[in-house]
């Protein structure tokens, strides 16, 4: 038997309608702050992220699915979004765009990391990037949106955790710092962790491994030797989140995994997951799109983690999805086999979700069928209710029976709300 790769799932229903609800709900959200949808290619020219997300970065040193086509030339599966939006941008000339532009995505990335709870190799991601305005009032709309979105999913417990990156300019003096703290705990650190100092010392605050995380707890926070212009960026987002009633709290260790942040960093954490449980993350990237051969354009974004979210979905939020809100419809006899497809039609026109009995189940079969598959009610059509342009109608949530004409069917549907 042919199995699918380690690290990857099949989606199957009811799970699936989840996800369906999640995503319906992100591009209503979206599209009501003015947002447009972006598709890119799931696959890209290998340059593409290794001079975005970082060289030095886990992402690109170990986690890649990198390949050569026929003709040599090094692709890569994307394994995260921003990058490949910055680079729509770019060969798509979509300066000539009124700005700023909101383009959000959803769609596969590929990593190839150890497999573990809500944590794939292959995984899906609902992003959003805000290109084209470099205010706190932008950075403060895109956590307005992500508060919205988990709010209506039903969310009261997640909490956004904040930090100052502070500028580009400000990098090398605090690698210095971090550099110089840890000298003397560098065989303490783990593997990747030596390697990090060397490399790009802030990977280090980033990394989970727990005795790490107690050994980088002596290093003073990136935020110290920010800018003056970087920390009153932040204060300002800062301001408007409390302004807006949207909860967070200053996480003075964030520094996210991609080389291309400054400036606000954030994350949105799940308790439910434990403690580093990473449900959403983002922030800014003023150089991003100049860094891939672009004019000078800011940006900021985030990237939720589509996998991790229906895993930790309020229950509410769950059986409002998966509740019984099939109808049943089941012909019995030829004449009514006949004419149950075209019935079938003007029903869901008219907005009721109807799935047909299409291989001749009696009428008690059918019956044990419902009440296994969660059928919301059954409509029965038989020789007499044919004759009569009606059906009889087995409410299968109230314990209820009737008839009525086949025409009323969707009024009835709806009216059960």
């Amino acid at each position: 038997m042919i199995q699918r790769p380690r690290g990857t799932r099949d989606l199957l229903p009811p799970e699936s309608r989840l996800w369906q609800a999640v995503e319906e709900l992100a591009r209503t959200v979206f599209a009501s702050f003015g947002a447009d949808e972006i598709r890119t290619p799931a696959f890209e020219p290998t340059e593409l992220f290794v001079r975005s997300v970082g060289e030095t970065t886990d992402i690109v040193h170990k986690e890649m699915y990198t390949f050569e086509d026929r003709k040599g030339r090094s692709l890569t599966l994307r394994p995260e979004g921003t990058a490949g939006v910055a680079r729509a941008w770019i060969e798509n000339r979509l300066h000539d765009r009124s700005h700023p532009l909101r383009l959000y995505y959803i769609g596969p990335m590929f990593r190839y990391e150890r497999a573990q709870q809500g944590r794939y190799r292959q995984f899906s991601q609902i992003g959003l990037e805000l290109l084209g305005a470099d205010s706190p009032l932008a950075d403060a709309e895109l956590l307005l949106v992500l508060h919205e979105l988990f709010t209506r999913l039903g969310f009261d417990d997640l909490q956004v955790h904040l930090n100052n990156l502070g500028d580009p300019e400000d990098r090398p003096r605090y690698q210095q710092v971090v550099r110089e703290t840890l000298a003397g705990r560098r065989e303490a650190l783990c593997s990747d962790c030596q390697r990090r100092l060397d490399e790009n010392p802030l990977r280090v605050l980033d990394c989970k491994v727990p005795s790490c995380q107690v050994i980088v707890a002596d290093v003073p926070p990136v935020s110290d030797v920010a800018s003056e212009a970087s920390r009153q960026h932040v204060a300002a987002v800062e301001a408007q989140l409390e302004r807006l009633g949207v909860p967070f709290v200053r996480n003075r260790r964030l520094v996210r995994g991609l080389d291309y942040y400054l400036r606000t960093v954030f994350e949105v954490v799940s308790p439910r997951l434990g403690t580093n449980a990473v449900l959403c993350g983002g922030g800014r990237y003023d150089r991003l799109i100049s860094d891939l051969g672009g004019p000078s354009l800011p940006g900021s974004g985030f990237a939720i983690g589509e996998d991790r979210l229906v895993d930790v979905l309020p229950e509410p939020f769950k059986e409002r999805v998966l509740g019984a809100r099939r109808l049943y419809l089941v012909p019995l006899g030829a004449p009514a086999q006949a004419e149950v497809l075209a019935l079938a039609r003007e029903w869901s026109r008219a907005g009721v979700t109807v799935e047909v009995e299409l291989t001749g189940r009696s009428l008690k079969s059918a019956l044990k069928r419902a009440d296994k598959e969660g059928f919301a009610a059954v409509a029965i059509l038989g020789d007499d209710e044919l004759a009569g342009g009606v059906v009889a109608i087995r409410d299968l949530v109230a314990s209820s029976q009737q008839v009525m004409a086949a025409a009323a069917v969707p009024d009835w549907w709806k009216g059960r709300g």
